[in-house]
């Protein structure tokens, strides 16, 4: 999978929002394999994050191939060479894509590869929360815009400011357990992640929305992390109605459950932008 990501990353120029975010999803896997034996299960983990990458590499294909790629992944691969779409922009819709919608279905799969239950794996996925939150902080200490630029970027800096990846591997693992507990029920559960797939690309849009900016596409640092989610007022969701913590993975008050995209609360991003109001 790394020899793979960088051999995307060759053919790609510095600039174009899949690389972007390969850049980033390069560093993280990087990173698990470092650590991999840090983990309760290393097998299972190494599984999952074969599985994991394997859902981002497909949709790569088909987009190579000439088809269209799931639609929680169109956003990126449509708007990637968007002149007025900031690179920030790039690496969060692709770890909005790659988390709220690949990592629930690479951990059912992984389940039931290896004959696994959810919560026999779930202490190694919190573990490598802290790997992403670091990744999550160096890609935007790298990608975000000097003060001087900050003001006419505000619209941006909300929205982004908004986002986290804690927040979206929370979201992922409600999705996992409601795809779990249908797995006796296929057409449930296809209908389920279809719903997922649609609502996570209708994020992945509003993240992309072109602001009449872009930075110069920089290099992550090696010791970083990526995945969803902006600060709602309501619960969020995604398809079935549910119990369950949430599905889609927006930054929420209370544990999200189903439904569209809400209105996010402002959360100016710098103490720059919070300065100039």
């Amino acid at each position: 999978m790394v020899r793979r990501l960088r051999a995307i990353g060759a053919g790609l120029p510095p600039t174009d929002g899949v690389a972007v975010f390969n850049r980033m999803y390069l560093t993280v896997t990087e990173g698990v394999r470092t650590g991999l034996g840090t983990f309760a299960d290393p097998p299972a983990v190494a599984e999952l994050d074969v599985l994991f990458a394997g859902r981002y590499l497909l949709a790569v294909d088909a987009v190579a191939a000439g088809r269209r790629p799931p639609a929680c992944w169109r956003p990126l691969f449509e708007l990637r060479a968007a002149p007025e779409v900031h690179p920030l922009q790039f690496a969060l819709a692709g770890m909005n894509a790659h988390i709220q919608h690949d990592l629930p279905l690479a951990v059912v799969d992984t389940c039931r590869r290896l004959g696994r239950e959810p919560e026999q794996l779930e202490d190694d996925y919190h573990r490598i929360n802290g790997l992403l939150a670091r990744v999550e902080t160096a890609v935007r200490e790298q990608l975000m815009p000097g003060p001087d630029v900050l003001e006419r970027l505000e619209p941006m800096t909300h929205r982004i400011g908004a986002w986290s990846v804690g927040t979206a591997r929370e979201a992922a693992w409600g999705s996992v357990r409601l795809l779990w507990g249908l797995r006796g029920r296929p057409s449930a559960a296809r209908a389920c992640a279809t719903a997922l797939d649609g609502a996570v690309g209708l994020l992945g849009r509003a993240l992309l929305l072109p602001l009449g900016l872009r930075a110069p596409a920089v290099e992550p640092p090696s010791a970083g992390a990526p995945a969803v989610g902006l600060r709602t007022a309501e619960p969020p969701v995604v398809g079935l109605r549910t119990a369950e913590p949430p599905v889609v993975g927006l930054r929420t008050a209370e544990p999200p459950v189903a439904g569209l995209l809400p209105v996010a609360r402002n959360r100016p991003a710098t103490d720059a932008v919070r300065a100039g109001r």
